[in-house]
């Protein structure tokens, strides 16, 4: 398993190349000569250098005290993840698994070779704490694809400390600048040596977004955003960090809805196939996401009971229950990730947004267009919730509103996509449509969780064990459901007499 860190540094330039004093910046008490490390690494990008197009650079580094392979993701300015793999002659797996929704089939070379000269110091305070490692790099880089150069310079670098209090960085960048030394203009090593040893041909500024006019504008810049996000998530599900795979299946969910809402700007005999793709995806990336929400549900219901009415083994049934899917998930969706199936998802993405189909209504004026598109999903929005308040309690509203729900969810993304052109009316409808969506959600959960409930029931008293617990829990879960029915009337009201779009 690969290894991870953050990092977060500084990059300088000066003329003479040399390090001002820095003892006593912020409780620096002395400034300890580490010696010079020679440096060999090696980086490695497609031919047309997607990496570094998103900002990522994946190294091959022998020298130093870290020798091995380094993959680093951008998070702020200054600011980069860095995941480490031993050193090995090819690219390790899980390191070119973690950048395959950038690279998809193409194949990774080795691009650039840098090669430095570092002389490090440690930054230590009074109990001699490392708080900052400086280092005063002689590089010399050298294109290896085409017939680019070579080019060398010297750079000035500060890292914090693991752990380290990332003010210190502001107070040696102040003496820093004191001394005459400046921020480089590069964001890294490898972006200053592709510029400068690229063939003068492709040493061309690159064009700047134009900022959206039309309603085609507005309406592909959020489908490009969800499009960004879906790539960018991609390396965090396959390390399974937090809260990553909910929110790339949110942003396949936003891209499907503007597919829809907005159908008269992108013509839906193209998306429609893509939606169908994107659907697929969700639900790979739901698999277990559904069950652990009923399972914490649960779990929280039964914490709050009291332990008289506590019967049988219900906790280990609930446990057994999450973990009877749950086996080599991580592994599945990894599978997914790495499925053709999924990277032509992602190159139909490319192309949707590189060529869109827009259709007529695209050129017009998105005050026009988008609030005509968010208007219709608002109503219906109305239509299905008035239908559902209408019905009796029981099965058939319970279906109602969860459809209710689904339209909420939908006007809700069509309003945060027309936020940028319409301003604070959509940006309000967006907050309300969320509102109505978590509580038609509570109760849509409460629905589900009385089904789980009635699986568990049967399958405890078919074990001879107590049922108590899950009527006392089943009851409990329709109480739920009912509030939230007798508040929809106002919470429906306040929500038609607030739509301003």
């Amino acid at each position: 398993m690969a290894d991870t860190k953050r990092e977060i540094e500084r990059k300088y330039e000066s003329d003479d190349s040399g390090l001002p004093d820095l003892t006593g910046v912020a409780g620096i008490d002395a400034v300890v000569d580490k010696g010079v490390a020679h440096l060999d690494a090696t980086y490695y990008d497609t031919s047309d250098e997607r990496l570094a197009a998103s900002a990522i650079t994946l190294r091959r580094r022998t020298g130093g005290s870290d020798a091995g392979w380094h993959l680093k993701f951008p998070v702020a300015p200054g600011v980069r993840d860095e995941i480490q793999a031993p050193l090995s002659d090819t690219v390790p797996r899980s390191l070119a698994g973690l950048v395959r929704s950038r690279v998809r089939d193409a194949e990774l070379l080795p691009v650039v070779r840098l090669r430095s000269d570092r002389d490090l110091r440690d930054l230590v305070d009074a109990g001699g704490r490392v708080l900052a490692e400086v280092s005063v790099d002689a590089v010399y880089a050298e294109r290896l694809t085409g017939k680019g150069g070579s080019a060398q310079w010297t750079e000035l670098e500060v890292e914090l400390a693991d752990g380290g209090d990332p003010a210190l960085l502001d107070k040696v960048d102040k003496r820093l600048r004191k001394a005459g030394v400046r921020p480089s203009a590069s964001a890294s090593k490898l972006a200053r040596a592709l510029a400068e040893t690229a063939p003068k041909k492709k040493r061309s500024k690159q064009r700047q977004d134009e900022p959206p006019v039309t309603a085609g504008d507005h309406v592909l810049a959020y489908v490009r955003e969800q499009r960004d996000a879906i790539v960018e998530l991609d390396p965090a599900v396959r390390q399974d960090v937090f809260d990553s795979v909910h929110r790339m299946r949110v942003a396949t969910r936003r891209m499907r809805s503007a597919f829809r809402s907005y159908g008269k700007v992108l013509d839906r005999s193209v998306t429609d196939p893509i939606g169908g793709e994107l659907k697929w995806l969700a639900g790979e990336l739901g698999v277990d996401r559904d069950r652990e929400v009923l399972t914490e549900r649960l779990a929280a219901a039964l914490d709050e009971l009291p332990r008289t009415l506590l019967s049988g083994p219900i906790r280990t049934r609930l446990r057994t229950w999450m973990n009877a899917r749950r086996g080599g998930s991580r592994r599945r969706l990894t599978g997914v990730l790495d499925s053709q199936r999924y990277l032509k998802l992602l190159d139909s993405l490319d192309a949707l947004v590189a060529d869109p189909p827009l259709l007529k209504a695209a050129a017009g004026k998105p005050e026009k267009v988008i609030t005509k598109a968010v208007r219709k999903d608002f109503g219906k929005l109305s239509e299905l919730v008035e239908r559902a308040l209408a019905l009796e309690p029981g099965h058939d509203r319970d279906l109602a509103l969860h459809e209710a729900r689904k339209e909420a969810k939908r006007t809700r993304y069509a309003a945060e996509a027309a936020a940028p052109a319409l301003g604070s009316p959509a940006t309000e409808l967006s907050r309300s449509m969320k509102s109505l969506q978590n509580l038609l959600g509570d109760h849509q959960d409460s629905f589900m969780t009385r089904q789980t409930l009635r699986e568990l029931s049967a399958v405890a008293h078919a074990a001879g064990e107590s049922s108590f617990t899950y009527g006392v829990l089943y009851g409990r879960e329709e109480a739920r459901a009912t509030a939230v029915e007798l508040q929809m009337p106002a919470v429906w009201r306040e929500v038609k007499d607030g739509m301003q779009v």
